[in-house]
């Protein structure tokens, strides 16, 4: 099958070497030239560095980028079997671009999104034949990072998702299966990650290095959350709270911080900007968290029983199975356990007693136990 990728920017030119390396022909289309040119010898760089790893040999690494066809029109994707587009998140746009898809590819084409945050069925909803739109998320970096995000539209037929999830299954990836529901998994189910850090930081309890600390040190995260929104940008990070925030109709859970809309204003993205939550200047000396157990062990408990009511309601409301919940957390942001499978380790009593302890404290909504952890409790389940 011919693969053609939409958009020559990180994600679409990383998407497009995946499928290149699972042998696939690939038309790589951009309408921006320079973009087309520069992911063009990014290729050639990336693939230079998989053959000094003895990753791949020199005559695999021609053959990769003798697969691929560079081009500024759209009308290159004629005989593709599938079309994942990667452009700009704006649903505009991607009307206009799968309008114009639909008119140049055959009727059994693939349509797909790599949307990180907007709807499916919306995206959808211009094309004469919507059962062949279907949304695959990657992860950036696309061809390291295992998670797919395969998130069928209420549109979609169950062959083009049978047919999408195959096809990414044999590029080695780990996909997921996800309802059409703002975030999709992880989006929706990180958000706590960030949101309740902020929150504590803006309740004075700890500065950005100790929560960083507690939750990398006593947690068993790879990265703290202000050091991985610095790495994200928090341009992208506030944008997509923003969003999911919107989606859900102003739901409490997901509210932005203050703290993260006056960083994003102030143009500290991040380590991109050079500055963020920390500074990255040369030269600067980071600040030194205080290490102090039983306020770090708060920090760690408080975040985590958000996130792990937030991966309890997704359950609740199918977005996604169980297995699928956990893979999408361990393998699209890392986390050390699926958050299913931790909160029954720790017990879906203590779950549900700190959270309604902060329920207690707080009167506010985003912290309300979700109605599947207090039917378990009630009734002396153990387990999903």
């Amino acid at each position: 099958m011919k693969v053609g990728v939409l958009g020559a920017g990180t994600m679409g030119a990383g998407i497009a070497q995946v499928a290149a390396q699972a042998g696939h022909q690939v038309v790589l289309v951009d309408v921006n030239r320079e973009v087309l040119d520069k992911a063009k010898g990014n290729l050639v760089k990336v693939l230079d560095r998989l053959v000094e790893k003895g990753t791949v040999s020199v005559a695999g690494a021609a053959e990769i980028s003798e697969r691929f066809t560079y081009s500024t029109s759209t009308t290159d994707f004629s005989a593709c079997g599938i079309v994942i587009e990667a452009i700009v998140e704006n649903m505009n746009v991607k009307h206009t671009v799968f309008k114009e898809l639909e008119s140049i590819v055959s009727e059994e084409c693939i349509l797909a999104s790599n949307t990180s945050s907007l709807p499916i069925a919306s995206i959808g909803s211009v094309l004469n034949n919507p059962s062949r739109i279907i949304g695959i998320h990657f992860f950036n970096p696309a061809p390291l990072m295992p998670l797919v995000e395969i998130i069928p539209a209420v549109q979609t037929s169950q062959e083009v998702m049978t047919a999408a999830k195959q096809l990414i299954d044999s590029w080695k990836k780990i996909t997921v299966l996800c309802k059409d529901t703002p975030g999709f998994i992880v989006n929706r189910v990180a958000r706590p990650f960030y949101g309740e850090a902020l929150r504590i930081y803006e309740e004075g309890l700890a500065d950005f290095a100790t929560i960083d600390w507690a939750m990398t040190k006593l947690g068993g995260f790879r990265m703290g959350p202000f050091t991985l929104m610095d790495y994200i940008g928090n341009d992208i990070n506030y944008t997509v709270t923003e969003s999911v925030f919107t989606a859900f109709y102003y739901d409490p859970r997901y509210k932005p911080s203050f703290t993260q809309k006056r960083h994003f204003e102030a143009g500290y993205l991040g380590r991109k900007s050079g500055r963020g939550y920390y500074n990255y200047a040369e030269g600067i000396v980071q600040p030194e968290p205080s290490e102090n157990p039983e306020l770090g062990q708060q920090i760690v408990d408080r975040i985590l029983v958000m996130l792990m009511n937030e991966a309890i309601d997704a359950l609740f409301l199918n977005v996604a199975s169980k297995e699928d919940i956990d893979l999408a957390m361990t393998n699209g942001v890392n986390y050390p356990k699926g958050l299913l499978a931790w909160a029954e380790e720790k017990s879906l009593p203590w779950v549900l007693e700190q959270l309604e302890n902060l329920f207690e404290e707080y009167g506010e909504d985003r912290y309300r136990p979700s109605p599947l952890l207090k039917r378990l409790v009630k009734a002396g389940k153990t387990s999903f």
